[in-house]
């Protein structure tokens, strides 16, 4: 299929997740994208393992976020390799890196040396707490964002300790940014003929994910607890443990509480004043709660996953990965993809374009893999 971004060349100066993640997503879209690694060892992502790949040496990890790239090695810090990276920039879009904070000043390859020389380029830099501030120089990982954005606090049981997400959403949610600034900066490019600096971070994905209780807090100036499973202003909206399995309810509205109710045998429920509109429910939350997890302990998951779903009740086991992975639905979207040459299965892009997902071009590149064909040399 045609991918919408062929033609467009990106370089990748990155490591761990948020970088080649964005460049991984462009990469899936059609751009050229080349992975710039140090010499000695690469990107601390390939060793995080195990499990490993096909090769037994690099990270199943690694090949996920760097599939459909080309890979170089360039020692940054020679300036035969510094002026190799510029004649690359001459003919470069975009340029991603997330570097430690100050390294690529001390290269001489910060933005604002960039920019000078290759006035085209979209320079994107990643950065843990952002490009200003007393935090500009420390580094970060996400489980530190988790903590410091906020939201490690409003994660898990109202009388446990704050909670971890499994997964990396800050790393994540920051390299979805990149790639959106990257390419509105491109169709701005289209118009002025210049780039331009586009500065993401850790930091400002964590506020974004928990805007809400942000917004909450200065107009109010109260801070909000965890809630567990459940939500701060929508009642029933949490998990429920049924007679073996839990489940997911998920009423969001008048209605289909009023539906909820009536399938757990409770119709009245939703003419009790106590729970007759969304405000009233979020108020007599402590009372509602208990009344429904001891119907939903009566009866196992999937006889009240049945009956709400004929009801039009929104509802969901709570899969674990195995489950979700085995899943029709997974299988339906074809959203597992090997990636060429023999290598692993991995999730492909969550997007399709006139119903066809774009397939991983490459896999992940063996360290320097490309030096010939992109430096001419090995």
């Amino acid at each position: 299929m045609e991918l919408p971004l062929e033609g467009v060349r990106v370089i990748e100066v990155g490591q761990a997740l948020a970088a080649p993640l964005a460049g991984a997503i462009l990469a899936d879209l059609g751009a050229d994208v080349i992975k710039v690694e140090r010499p000695d060892g690469g990107d601390d992502a390939r060793t995080w393992g195990p499990p490993f790949g096909p090769d037994g040496e690099t990270s199943l990890y690694f090949h996920g976020q760097n599939r459909s790239k080309r890979g170089i090695t360039l020692d940054l810090k020679k300036p035969e390799d510094l002026e190799a990276l510029h004649r690359l920039c001459e003919e470069a879009d975009i340029l991603i890196q997330n570097l430690r904070p100050g390294v690529v000043e001390e290269m001489g390859i910060g933005p604002d040396a960039m920019r000078a020389r290759h006035p085209r380029l979209i320079y994107c830099s990643i950065w843990a707490f952002g490009d200003r501030g007393p935090m500009k120089m420390r580094p970060g990982f996400d489980p530190l964002l988790q903590a410091y954005g906020g939201m490690m606090s409003v994660t898990g049981q109202p009388d446990g300790p704050p909670n971890f997400a499994g997964a990396s959403i800050n790393d994540k949610a920051t390299g979805l940014f990149t790639v959106i600034g990257a390419l509105a900066a491109l169709r701005k490019r289209e118009a002025t003929g210049q780039g331009c600096i586009l500065d993401t971070s850790l930091f400002e994905s964590a506020a974004f994910w928990v805007e809400g209780q942000i917004n909450q807090y200065v107009a109010t100036g109260q801070v909000q607890k965890r809630h567990g499973t459940g939500a701060a202003v929508i009642v029933p909206y949490q998990v429920f443990q049924t007679a073996d399995q839990p489940l997911v309810l998920a009423a969001g509205n008048n209605r289909l509480w009023s539906r909820a109710a009536a399938v757990l045998g409770h119709p009245e429920w939703a003419e009790d004043p106590r729970f007759l509109r969304g405000a009233d429910r979020v108020r007599n939350k402590a009372v509602l709660i208990p009344l429904l997890a001891a119907e939903f302990a009566k009866r196992p998951r999937d006889e009240w996953i049945a009956a709400l779903e004929a009801q039009g009740v929104p509802c969901s086991p709570v899969n674990d990965i195995g489950e979700v992975t085995d899943s029709a639905q997974m299988a339906a979207m074809d959203l597992i993809l090997p990636l060429p040459e023999q290598g692993p299965k991995v999730v492909g892009l969550p997007m399709s374009f006139d119903r066809r997902r774009p397939k991983p071009r490459r896999a992940a590149p063996r360290l320097g893999q490309h030096n010939r064909e992109v430096l001419g040399r090995d």
